[in-house]
């Protein structure tokens, strides 16, 4: 019995990688630090699947926290960007700083949250770009499994940041198809000998994940390469006469 018990549980294995369920043979986007990397059940964003993300507050400071995390995960992609947003309020050397270049970005206005979807299902099937983004407020479960269904079988990561409605409200309350779901704060900087001079820390919260448990970290954000970083102990940043290296906010 045992060892029919393990060639059935072996069959098992074998079916769910056939159909795509399982997930060792999904394309990832690590984010190349242990710390976080080994606490995602595929150790890195999977390419093919649909990622949520929301500012931890409605707060100018969280929104941006949040966009800028979008972007470096985008900035490491390996082809062109499709943004789909609803207003003209990016800010293309903040992109930059956190190793989006211009000229990767191509850019769609959508007069609503319907037409964000649409454009980010159709960018998604085209095959052709690394990262397509998109934000909404409203979206219902129907449309996430849509995204999450053209996103399969590619290499194009979906990435879908779920502004504040309205003040109170949780944008990820709402069911979603997506492989994982996160919540992007931004947090207090150490204070360094010179002021003014260091790099900014977010609160990463992963709310949920497919396959894997959720956890909190704080990190520190994105630099020009797109990749965040652990918080370094105060202790051990190299030190010069009259001051501190550090990387530039």
């Amino acid at each position: 019995m045992d060892t029919q018990s393990g060639v059935l549980a072996q069959l098992r294995e074998t079916l769910r990688a056939i159909e795509g369920d399982g997930h060792r043979r999904r394309e990832t986007l690590p984010f190349g630090i242990g710390g976080v990397d080994s606490k995602l059940a595929d150790s890195g964003l999977r390419l093919d699947a649909l990622h949520e993300v929301t500012a931890a507050t409605p707060s100018m400071g969280d929104d941006a926290s949040a966009t800028l995390f979008m972007a470096g995960i985008a900035a490491r992609a390996w082809g062109p960007v499709l943004w789909v947003v609803r207003r003209r309020d990016l800010f293309a050397p903040a992109l930059y700083q956190v190793g989006l270049a211009p000229e990767r970005v191509l850019y769609a206005e959508a007069v609503d949250d319907a037409e964000v979807l649409a454009l980010m299902e159709e960018g998604l099937r085209h095959r052709a770009l690394g990262a397509v983004i998109g934000e909404a407020r409203r979206v219902g479960m129907p449309a996430t499994r849509r995204l999450q269904l053209a996103a399969e079988g590619g290499r194009t990561i979906a990435l879908l940041m779920k502004r504040h409605a309205r003040e109170g409200a949780d944008p990820l309350g709402a069911p979603s198809a997506a492989v994982t779901r996160w919540r992007i704060g931004s947090a207090p900087s150490t204070p360094l000998p010179t002021p003014g001079i260091g790099r900014a820390r977010w609160h990463l919260s992963l709310v949920r994940q497919r396959g894997g448990e959720p956890f909190q970290l704080t990190v520190e954000a994105s630099d020009e390469t797109g990749r965040i970083a652990l918080p370094a102990k105060l202790v051990h940043r190299p030190r010069a006469a009259g001051g501190t290296a550090a990387h530039a906010a």
